[in-house]
């Protein structure tokens, strides 16, 4: 059984592989229409349930539409409209939907609850988001910086303000990948240690975003107040000096790019001329949501 609960699930052979299948198959369909299923419909008959605790737009589409160009279907749910949102257990709900269907994608906050999905589910399990980690999205990220020609060992990967579960994945990928991240978060809201090391070596925590950017090649961000966060005046309050500008990216390599997880908002983490700008990959990046969680389907059902 193969679960997909944080890049180390898969390792550095499987992540490359679902690279490799992600580009192949989005440059097999350039042209088509959206709903138009892959040649091959490897996934067909295959049915994957969605599980919504936390609101969501990429997650939700691209994994409809990843699941539907595979030849198979999908049920969205969220809490709310389930016995979950009414006290049924994590494990109960596994065991139950592991009847109805062949894979479960769960977006939701405590990263205990798609361990416990995975635990109890007699099908795959997919990490869509929890507040420890977001692999999909970084799989995603990765696709986007091999598809503007950047080689991932060696590369430089600054990131600017929250350590948050972003980060997170974005260190461990470093660890298992073979590139540099290097961070700047202000105080009270850097990276835990095991965040850390889960570059392997290849993390590290600086003070000022001038000394992440130096010489990175890609630049990364994220919103600064999460969904359900509490203090944001506070906490926007200490995040303003890393705030993402034209001045702060010409700190980074020639050709440096910039990566934005979405939704963004404007003017606090990333100012237009950035997000708007040349430097930008931030529409491929979302669109590679799709590409890079078929390849993600594909691996759990032991087709990479």
């Amino acid at each position: 059984m193969r679960h997909f609960l944080d890049l180390s699930d898969a390792g550095a052979a499987g992540i490359q592989a679902m690279l490799d299948d992600a580009i192949a198959r989005k440059q097999a369909r350039a042209g088509w229409p959206k709903g138009k299923v892959d040649a091959d419909a490897p996934l067909s008959g295959r049915v994957l349930a969605m599980v919504f605790e936390k609101n969501s737009t990429r997650t939700r589409v691209s994994f409809d539409m990843a699941i539907r160009q595979l030849g198979g279907t999908s049920i969205v749910m969220d809490a709310g409209s389930m016995q979950l949102g009414r006290g049924e257990s994590i494990a109960d709900t596994a065991r139950i939907l592991s009847g109805y269907v062949d894979a479960i994608m769960i977006r939701t906050d405590d990263h205990q609850k798609v361990v416990d999905m995975a635990r109890y589910a007699s099908v795959p399990v997919i990490n869509g988001l929890t507040d420890a980690s977001h692999p999909c999205q970084i799989m995603a990220d990765l696709e986007t910086i091999l598809e503007a020609g950047f080689a991932l060992p060696g590369l430089k990967v600054a990131w600017l303000g929250d350590g948050n579960n972003v980060l997170a994945s974005i260190m461990e990928a470093g660890g298992l990948m073979g590139f540099d991240v290097v961070a700047a978060c202000p105080q009270g809201y850097q990276p835990s240690d095991a965040d850390v090391a889960r570059g392997k070596g290849r993390a590290t925590v600086v003070g000022t975003p001038q000394e992440a950017v130096e010489g990175a090649d890609i630049v990364v961000t994220d919103t600064w107040i999460s969904m359900g966060q509490a203090h944001a005046e506070t906490k926007l309050a200490a995040m303003m000096p890393f705030q993402v500008t034209e001045a702060l990216m010409g700190v980074a390599k020639p050709g440096a790019r910039f990566l934005h997880c979405l939704p963004a908002h404007r003017g606090e983490e990333v100012v237009d001329e950035v997000i708007d700008g040349p430097q930008s990959l931030i529409w491929q990046e979302a669109e590679n949501r799709l590409h890079a969680q078929k390849a993600v389907l594909r691996w759990c059902f032991g087709q990479i």
